[in-house]
């Protein structure tokens, strides 16, 4: 009994190295943003009134190597935040930035379809978009990393 139980915890024991070490894992094509973003807008003003409504979008510039940001309206206190840079570098496609086709964000360089509610990869590969937090406490939405 003893030597089943030993067994048991070896393999269990085995099993938990190789779940630690396939969970660390990156996607081979996700990307970094190496730069730090910190910045506040105010949606509720008309230089942002693409935000004003639940399913807004507008496209902000940001520090390079970012390719600039899509701000979303999810829902009337919840904003999504994406980088333009798409998760696989296309050098040969000239402008290879993200755009919003609702419901989606297209790499039309990649033929890459994300979801905008989420940014995860519509092939089901479990890649996503690279997102930033924000904050919205009902006048200023802040985006950051």
């Amino acid at each position: 009994m003893k030597t089943i139980f030993k067994i048991s915890n070896a393999i269990f024991a085995i099993l938990m190295v190789f779940f630690v070490i396939s969970c660390n894992k990156k996607p081979v094509n996700q990307i970094d943003i190496n730069v730090d973003i910190d910045f506040t807008i105010y949606p509720n003003t008309l230089e942002y009134q693409e935000l004003n409504v639940v399913g807004g979008y507008m496209y902000l510039t940001s520090p390079l190597p970012s390719y600039g940001i899509i701000v979303y309206k999810k829902s009337y206190d919840e904003f999504m935040a994406y980088d333009r840079k798409p998760l696989i570098d296309n050098e040969s496609c000239p402008n290879n930035r993200l755009v919003v086709d609702l419901p989606f964000i297209v790499d039309e360089c990649n033929d890459q379809r994300y979801n905008i509610l989420d940014g995860f990869n519509l092939n089901g590969d479990g890649t996503h978009l690279y997102w930033y937090q924000t904050e919205f406490d009902g006048t200023a939405l802040r985006i950051y990393n």
